[in-house]
């Protein structure tokens, strides 16, 4: 039976065409995937037929029969309320930050006109998405919970009125890889027991082939590809689903080789960090226990563990960003201070690159000014205008942006462009070592990689240290030298790429190798 299904739908926004010619049917029980670059209209696609987006939707868009174009906003909002779930990418700004987990539940199971819940059935909701201790979660608000109890949280907001449609926008893209693979079997296995149609926005190729059924390529709003899941995202016959396929690493590509890493810089010996509690909690948080690393120049570390286990506090640490309970840092033989006394030169030798390109940038600077701040603080803050006016036209030029740019502010950059604009304020100063904290991230497949590729040849142009953090154990496995396993707060291994991928010997390398495969 058919649950849902598009007929030549097309989005426009005044006389502009986002999407057009798009057709799908999804029966009950199944999982069909939007997939595709940023700005294909994936998002759009999925939510315009809903009243969602700013979108105007025309074509066809039928729910268990009835027509969604042309209704009234008063009847949209009843069928969404009755027949539809939605999984949001963030679950941090879906969920309203005042409101409890039980006053969340109580609201969603009675939106499409039953009764609210009782405790106990509010906690066999949590127990049904898998939420350790649901009694004393109910009590919880959203900033209490972790990313991946927050997702869980969200999840059973979406199906607490028994939806005959989920649609899933990105559900998984802020999670690191065991939370992923979490989360979306818990996904697919509602919809499997419950016999709910899904809509799955994705672009991660690897975890739609193996649990969407059918796959839709788009690619500047048209249909590029469809087919059966595992076939597109495995052996694309479309030059742009080749093109995706490629750019999403893999654990099974073949390696390639890095630059041969030299002389070393930074060597970091019995770390530990440690914050005290929040609110009204005693006691102290252990972030990071006794941690010891060294790096190159011309090399990349990545570090890698689940959400919590530690691996941005160290970063954070290790360029004098956050605090520092023991332990030493050393470049090249002499002990760096504390953040708190770090010199110009000290501050310059490591620059930050961190994960949402646009929320880094000021947004009241152009691009000339965002990139020459570093350099006036730390390098030279006495340059003359014209030598800045040249730096900057030099360094867009090293990120691969026209000299145009320049005059641009942060909104009016895609997240890629933004990017490079952060990378080129952080070369600005001549810094020897990236902190790069996720910084990929939030980018499209075919976007990071283009990014990963930028780091890539700076490394080689520049012989640059990368120390990189990641929860994509494929692409630190395509980038890395060597990578470094934290969890809970210590580094449980570290070891060159292919010794960890071909015979790793902690749980947690195990654990986050097989979430990833």
């Amino acid at each position: 039976m058919t649950i849902f299904s598009l007929s030549d739908f097309g989005v426009h926004i005044g006389a502009r065409q986002l999407v057009s010619g798009v057709s799908l049917e999804i029966e009950a029980g199944e999982i069909v995937a939007l997939a595709g670059a940023s700005g294909s209209g994936k998002s759009l696609t999925a939510m315009t037929a809903f009243g969602l987006s700013a979108g105007a939707g025309k074509g066809s868009a039928r729910l268990d029969g009835e027509e969604l174009i042309g209704l009234p906003e008063t009847a949209l909002a009843r069928l969404r309320a009755q027949h539809v779930g939605f999984v949001f990418q963030q679950p941090l700004t879906a969920l309203t930050p005042h409101r409890s987990v039980a006053q969340h539940l109580g609201e969603a199971a009675a939106q499409a006109g039953g009764k609210r819940p009782g405790h106990s059935a509010m906690i066999a909701m949590l127990e049904q998405v898998g939420l350790a201790d649901p009694q004393s979660k109910l009590k919880q608000f959203p900033h209490r919970l972790s990313g991946g109890e927050r997702q869980r949280v969200l999840i059973a907001c979406a199906i607490a009125h028994a939806p005959r449609l989920l649609i899933a926008d990105e559900p998984t893209s802020a999670l690191d890889a065991s939370l992923r693979r979490e989360i979306i079997d818990l996904l697919t296995g509602i919809c499997r027991e419950k016999q709910m149609a899904m809509l799955l926005v994705s672009h991660d190729l690897a975890s739609i082939e193996r649990d969407a059924d059918r796959l839709l390529l788009l690619k500047d709003g048209e249909v590029a590809e469809k087919g059966k899941a595992a076939k597109i995202a495995s052996q694309p016959t479309s030059k742009y689903g080749k093109a995706l396929m490629a750019a999403t690493p893999r654990l099974t590509e073949k390696l390639t080789p890095l630059p041969v890493p030299t002389d070393r810089l930074l060597e970091i010996r019995d770390l530990s960090v440690r914050f005290r509690k929040p609110g009204w909690r005693s006691g102290y948080i252990d972030a990071v226990k006794n941690a010891s690393l060294d790096l190159a120049r011309g090399e990349t570390l990545a570090v890698v563990g689940g959400s919590g286990s530690g691996k941005s506090t160290l970063g954070r640490a290790v360029a004098g960003l956050g605090p520092v309970t023991s332990g030493e840092i050393s470049w090249q033989d002499e002990r760096l201070p504390s953040r708190g006394k770090r010199s110009r030169k000290h501050r310059q030798l490591m620059q930050p690159v961190f994960q949402d390109p646009v929320a880094s940038l000021n947004p009241r600077w152009s691009v000339t000014d965002i990139i020459l701040e570093p350099a006036q603080i730390l390098a030279s803050p006495d340059a003359p205008p014209g030598q800045r006016k040249s730096l900057v036209t030099e360094l867009l030029r090293e990120v691969d942006l026209p000299p145009e740019f320049a005059s641009r502010r942060a909104a009016q950059l895609s997240g890629g462009q933004a990017q490079r604009v952060a990378i080129a304020r952080a070369l600005s100063c001549q810094p020897e070592m990236l902190l790069l904290d996720e910084a990929t991230s939030a980018l499209d497949p075919l976007v990071a990689d283009g990014v990963s590729k930028l780091f890539r040849k700076l490394q080689e142009e520049r012989g640059l240290a990368l120390l990189f953090i990641t929860h994509d154990l494929a692409l630190a496995r395509r980038c890395a030298h060597r990578i470094a396993v934290m969890e809970a707060g210590e580094i449980v291994e570290c070891a060159t790429r292919e010794k960890l991928f071909g015979s790793p010997s902690s749980d947690a390398a195990k654990r986050l190798i097989a979430a990833s495969g």
